[in-house]
């Protein structure tokens, strides 16, 4: 499905990887965008990338998405460019570690940036998409949230959070004309290493290597997306590998269960 020309779009976590990708696919549709990121200087590469392509608007902020007065800084200054037709909540960040060895303050922190700044940025956004009968939602989660693999647990909590409030969302606003996605994939390119806490130095080196070799990265994810949400799709599921465990774990729940207590000894 072809994306509109001219959307105004906010993207979360814009200043790298996923955001990045959003952001300069969507500028070459002459899309007016409205990006934020805690990285200025990550950002403030985006927006000059994003001109370069064809982007009718730029405009970024500095925000942190666990603070709801930067919310409506952002809410603001979208409505200063026009209605938003697109939301795009990407930022996150990763915490891996036994679930009951992890820190609290570590638990904590996952779940203000990667819930409650997608919960935050649904209830800044949403109500005005469903006034107006129209409007996308695309919230990233992972396929952590959808297999919740052992080492992972305060990830994978998150992420399974980020899948249930879409899902519901997707089921309540559908019939006024708004449309919600969860976004779950497995390994591409990100800065999510950068931005994370809990893993160990061979934990990082085998995600490290992961990325690098998934033939799906940044921008298809982010084209794979736009194309779930534009059909109202309730997931987007871009790896063919989060497809067959995903299938898996719902046909053969006990058999996924087995394997995963398995993988759990080689996360430890």
């Amino acid at each position: 499905m072809k994306i509109p020309h001219g959307m105004i779009a906010v993207i979360t976590g814009a200043g790298s990887g996923l955001g990045r990708a959003f952001a300069e696919v969507l500028a070459s549709t002459e899309a007016r965008l409205v990006l934020c990121d805690v990285n200025q200087a990550g950002l403030d590469e985006t927006l000059g990338s994003v001109r370069a392509l064809g982007a009718r608007e730029a405009l970024g902020l500095r925000c942190d998405v666990t603070r709801l007065d930067d919310w409506q800084r952002l809410r603001k200054a979208a409505e200063a460019v026009g209605d938003v037709d697109l939301l795009v909540n990407n930022a996150g960040v990763g915490v891996g570690g036994q679930l009951l060895d992890v820190p609290e303050a570590d638990l904590r922190w996952v779940m203000d940036v990667n819930l409650w700044g997608v919960l935050h940025g649904c209830r800044t956004f949403g109500p005005g998409m469903r006034e107006r009968r129209r409007g996308y939602i695309i919230n990233i989660a992972s396929a952590a949230g959808l297999l919740n693999p052992p080492g992972l647990g305060p990830y994978n909590i998150t992420k399974s959070g980020v899948v249930s409030l879409s899902e519901t969302l997707h089921a309540e606003l559908r019939g006024v004309g708004v449309r919600v996605t969860a976004v779950c994939p497995t390994f591409f390119k990100t800065a999510i290493l950068d931005n994370g806490r809990g893993t160990n130095e061979g934990q990082r080196a085998f995600v490290e290597k992961l990325m690098k070799r998934s033939r799906v990265q940044a921008p298809d994810v982010a084209r794979h997306a736009l194309k779930s949400v534009l059909a109202g799709d309730p997931h987007s599921v871009p790896m063919l590998d989060a497809k067959g465990f995903w299938a898996l774990k719902r046909t053969f729940p006990r058999g996924y269960a087995l394997l995963a207590s398995r993988m759990a000894k080689l996360s430890r």
